[in-house]
């Protein structure tokens, strides 16, 4: 099987290496049977869809992929998050690190979100400001490579030469994981609350896995990635909406909701409704 590659980013990509397995093999797994074809593809779809539906997700850690990916070092540091993985990563000891770095595009160049501490914001820099950060970055980028070539030119030790690099110098990795487990960082890394660069390396991903498992991958859509979830407070208000009460004159107070959560309620009707 040839497998397929995708450019992420400006320099990076994902490949798929291996896979074992696919929606038979997590059919097989739940029916404890190894006999290829013993129930129709429709029992099959269906099979699955409860597992998922009813969050049964051991059959689904019977299939298994493996990808060779290039990324940048601060994505690789939110992405080592997910410890469920088997990872091997370039070793920058062993080898000398390469003079390959992210410079995001003039788009991506934008403040701090007021509203969010943790992102961007929706809004952009002038394009003037825009390229004079982007022109900065690409400097010291280029600044402190030539740093460190100099320091290994002075047999300076490899693993001590690098420690200047910047966060935006790219690593590779070798990422293996189980479809159960790489079904949960899908759903948080292409959630549009995701930082772009890492959410660009889970749409290639989620690109190759629907492909593999496409009767997974619907179930996973429809119950995971595109469902929404109501906690027992909140259903007390949907109950409320149901019986004919407008959403503005709740006391969300009264469920045990607090702001923050109301908010996020207001935000699961917004797209209910829309």
């Amino acid at each position: 099987m040839e497998f397929k590659e995708i450019k992420c980013l400006d320099k990076g990509f994902v490949r798929l290496v291996d896979v074992m397995g696919d929606d038979n093999s997590i059919v097989q797994a739940a029916r404890v049977s190894y006999g290829k074809g013993t129930k129709s593809v429709n029992e099959d779809r269906g099979l699955i869809r409860y597992l998922m539906r009813h969050k049964h997700t051991t059959p689904f850690e019977m299939v298994e992929f493996k990808f060779h990916i290039k990324l940048p070092i601060f994505i690789a540091r939110q992405w080592i998050r997910h410890r469920t993985a088997n990872v091997n990563e370039y070793s920058g000891r062993y080898s000398e690190m390469k003079d390959e770095f992210y410079l995001p595009e003039i788009d991506q160049i934008r403040p701090q979100s007021t509203m969010n501490m943790q992102g961007r914001s929706e809004e952009t820099f002038p394009e003037e400001t825009s390229l004079s950060i982007q022109n900065r970055l690409k400097e010291t980028q280029e600044n402190l490579f030539s740093e460190y070539k100099d320091l290994l030119d002075m047999e300076f030790a490899r693993e001590l030469a690098r420690i200047n690099l910047p966060l935006s110098n790219y690593t590779e990795w070798y990422w293996k994981i189980d479809l159960h487990n790489l079904f949960h960082f899908l759903r948080l890394r292409i959630d549009s609350h995701a930082q772009y660069e890492i959410r660009v390396y889970g749409e290639a991903m989620a690109e190759i896995v629907k492909e593999i498992v496409p009767l997974a991958w619907e179930a996973f859509n429809d119950y995971s990635l595109k469902a929404l979830n109501f906690s027992e407070p909140e259903l007390k208000a949907l109950k409320e909406m149901i019986n004919g009460k407008n959403l503005e004159d709740m006391d969300f107070e009264s469920f045990g909701i607090k702001k923050r959560e109301e908010a996020e309620f207001k935000i699961k009707i917004s797209q209910i409704l829309s």
